[in-house]
């Protein structure tokens, strides 16, 4: 395990590196000793950080859910991230790419959660029990690792990435709803990019909420009622260019759409 400072030496060196939308070397570079477990206490020092900035937590997300992005990285599990109040961005309020590190665009089904849930031992049917309901929603994930070259314990360090969300508005209750079929056409400047659906999430983006419990659990800690949180892509994100106009159009769901400008 990492020394204490050694953590925060690195959290700072993140946290910096966002701020002034700087890219860095991939940390496993300069500390390659680093686990999973030293990842997510940077990561833990690194929110930390964003708190004493003023800027509280608003919910979860999941990244590396879809085997097709699992592909693209050369990664094979999960890695959890914290959402912070000042990444939620308005729809229909104009996103600033200059603000931003190498960012993606990828459609997701936003959970929000009505009651605590932590593991471990948590089930897909507790999940269900868990949620007030659902939502239309884009991600905009970014690395401060240089040229998105990373390993598994990179993109933990960094927040799993996490630097902007776009919630639709809707929230549609879960009741009745197989998430697993859930189908989204994603359109980039009025022209279809892909389609996917909620079987690109693990299976099932209410398995992707379970098994974030659980390994929130491991780490002390848990999914709190209010709580946003965001399951996983559910195609291939690709990168965003000033000029840009995003739409995912959800089944049952309805929509959410992004604008992106210099």
């Amino acid at each position: 395990m990492f020394a204490q400072s050694q953590v925060d030496d690195i959290a700072r060196e993140l946290f910096t590196a966002e701020q002034s939308c700087n890219q860095i070397p991939a940390i496993t570079q300069t500390h390659p000793s680093m686990s999973m477990d030293d990842a997510y206490a940077v990561q833990a020092a690194l929110v930390g950080l964003r708190q004493g900035a003023g800027q509280p937590v608003m919910g979860k997300k999941v990244a590396l859910t879809n085997p097709d992005v699992q592909k693209v990285f050369g990664v094979n599990e999960p890695v959890f991230g914290h959402l912070m109040s000042d990444m939620f961005i308005r729809e229909g309020e104009p996103i600033s790419c200059a603000q931003l590190t190498q960012p993606k665009i990828e459609p997701e089904i936003a959970f929000v959660m009505k009651s605590d849930l932590k593991g471990p031992g948590v089930t897909a049917a507790q999940v269900l029990a868990a949620t007030a309901g659902v939502m239309p929603s884009f991600e905009i994930p970014g690395a401060r690792i240089k040229d998105w070259k990373f390993k598994l314990p990179d993109i933990a360090a960094d927040n799993a990435f996490a630097i902007r969300v776009v919630l639709g508005g809707t929230l549609t209750p879960i009741d009745g709803l197989d998430l697993r079929l859930l189908g989204v056409m994603f359109e980039r400047n009025g022209v279809v990019v892909s389609t996917g659906a909620g079987a690109s999430a693990m299976g099932n983006p209410v398995d992707v909420v379970a098994w974030l419990a659980n390994k929130l659990g491991q780490y002390g800690s848990g999914l709190k009622a209010g709580d946003v949180v965001l399951p996983g892509a559910l195609v291939v994100a690709p990168e965003v260019h000033p000029g840009e106009f995003y739409k995912a159009t959800f089944d049952r769901l309805g929509s959410v759409s992004a604008l992106f400008v210099e």
